[in-house]
């Protein structure tokens, strides 16, 4: 019988055929960009957990790489025996599973060695799914003979605020989790062995594509298990804030087509999206798009930033997972219809905020509109910025005051079938600009890709030319964005005409 790591019991419960696709068609699996950010981002806060249980530099590391499996379970098991040190990766393998602990931490109890399990995660709170994974933990280093005493799982405390200097102390927030974790043991047993059965199949289950696939995150055999599955021609999923719970009545009633949706099921909203995406033809209110943005003058400012997330802070004064920017683009259009672009972009490492607040406050002057795409993200990092740099607040929320967003003209005056269902920037370009696509750009097409060539490109060891190349790549990137808000704006307004970019 083949034993199971821990990620394969969680795999089961998340879906039977995720394991059984997981021992037998690995090579099928493709993880998406999120998912290993998120990899990524576990990778960097267990780094830094080592040095915050560890301060004095006195812990035992396993590391299966190096030692292989048989002799990381021995050395884990004579440590735990006979040590009094913290131990990192300690492997355990017991009762048909095995697992690896992030954290054990020694305690001396009436002569003899008890020990504290915490498991780390890089998440801001305690997930469901985080409660499945320390209980298989804790179970198999129980079977396996470990004085388990304590069980706790850390996580990332966003309220924390870095002080700089590597002082990493408070970023992780232990929650204790030991009586609840104990009590799961015999459920624990139950998927471990629910999970053999499985495994032991010889054909994958018949398990179809749902909700399921997505929760708590999206498998890697999602592309797989879609194969030739026939889709709708409409997908109900094209409805824009169809709730879940209707979602799941349709699937119960076997509806996945826009054209079997009952009618008295649709707010305003989606009935529109349902009868011009069937009939294939395009909503536009001209008159009420032209009327929403008469009220704004000249110059008008177009304007766009990019932001990067860093579940460890690296900059003094930032917290974990903050959004900061380091990049942005404004377009400027003259009454005279003259078109200009300014840019901001640090790639330096440094932290860009105020350098970037500065150049934001000089390039958008002192009057005007400033026209944004779903302004929420925009005003929300303006405040932010306002309240970390005192000095410049007064200016910064000046342009907050001037702030215009586009997105609710879109999504109410401008519907092409083409969207399906969404107005995103993205989706209502090629709409209504069809000789402009992000499909064109090199490289950076979409903010995901702007964020992982941004932290690439603050990378020392990163060479000066592809560094050169990714500035290349980000700055064509933010300025279509905004460019492609000139031309909405245009359309929208009824104005013909355009400097070309």
């Amino acid at each position: 019988m083949p034993i199971l790591s821990k990620s394969k019991i969680i795999a089961f419960r998340q879906c039977p055929k995720r394991l059984w696709l997981e021992v037998h068609k690995p090579e099928l699996r493709e993880d998406s960009s999120a998912t290993q950010a998120r990899f990524q981002a576990g990778y960097q806060v267990g780094d830094i957990a080592k040095r915050l249980y560890d301060p004095d530099g006195q812990a035992a590391e396993i590391d299966i790489e190096t030692e292989g499996f048989d002799a990381a379970f021995e050395r884990s098991a004579k440590l735990l025996n006979e040590s009094h040190q913290p131990i990192f990766e300690a492997g355990f393998k017991a009762g048909g599973a095995l697992a690896f602990a992030d954290v054990m931490l020694p305690k001396a109890e009436q002569g003899k060695t008890t020990w504290k399990m915490v498991e780390v995660k890089s998440s801001t709170s305690v997930k469901d799914y985080h409660r499945d994974d320390i209980a298989v933990q804790a179970f198999v280093a129980q079977a396996a003979g470990v004085n388990l005493k304590l069980i706790a799982l850390a996580h990332i405390d966003s309220s924390w605020v870095y002080p700089g200097d590597e002082d990493y102390r408070g970023l992780l927030f232990e929650n204790e989790l030991t009586a609840e974790t104990f009590a799961r043991f015999d459920e624990v047993r139950g998927w471990i062995t629910e999970a053999h059965k499985v495994v032991a199949q010889s054909a994958e289950p018949k398990i179809a594509v749902g909700d399921h696939c997505y929760d708590p995150f999206e498998c890697g055999f999602c592309a797989y298990c879609k194969k030739g599955i026939v889709q709708p021609k409409y997908p109900i999923n094209w409805l824009p804030r169809f709730s879940a719970g209707k979602r799941e009545q349709m699937a119960e009633q076997g509806v996945d087509d826009l054209r079997e949706v009952p009618d008295d099921l649709l707010n305003d909203k989606q009935a529109m999206v349902k009868e011009y995406t069937l009939a294939n033809k395009i909503f536009f209110d001209a008159a009420g798009a032209a009327s929403d943005l008469a009220p704004y003058g000249f110059p008008a400012y177009f304007l766009d930033f990019e932001s990067i997330q860093f579940a460890v802070p690296i900059w003094k004064g930032t917290r974990p997972y903050q959004q900061l920017v380091f990049q942005f683009s404004l377009h400027i259009l003259s009454k005279s219809g003259q078109l200009t672009h300014t840019a901001f972009l640090d790639l330096s490492g440094n932290d860009p905020s105020e350098s970037f607040s500065r150049a934001l406050i000089a390039a958008c002057c002192d009057s005007g509109p400033v026209f944004v795409y779903n302004s929420a993200f925009e005003a929300t990092r303006i405040r932010e910025l306002a309240e970390r740099f005192p000095d410049l607040a007064e200016p910064l929320e000046e342009i907050l005051e001037r702030m215009v967003d586009l997105l609710p003209v879109a999504r109410n005056r401008y519907y092409h079938p083409s969207q399906q269902g969404s107005w995103s920037i993205k989706a209502v370009l090629p709409a209504v600009v069809p000789d402009l696509s992000y499909d064109d750009l090199e490289g950076v097409c979409d903010g995901g890709t702007a964020q992982e060539v941004f932290c690439e490109a603050i990378q020392p060891s990163t060479a000066n030319e592809r560094k050169s190349e990714i500035e290349k790549q980000l700055l064509a990137y933010c300025r279509l964005d905004t460019f492609a808000m000139v031309r909405l704006w245009q359309f929208f307004t009824g104005r013909k005409g355009s400097s070309p970019e």
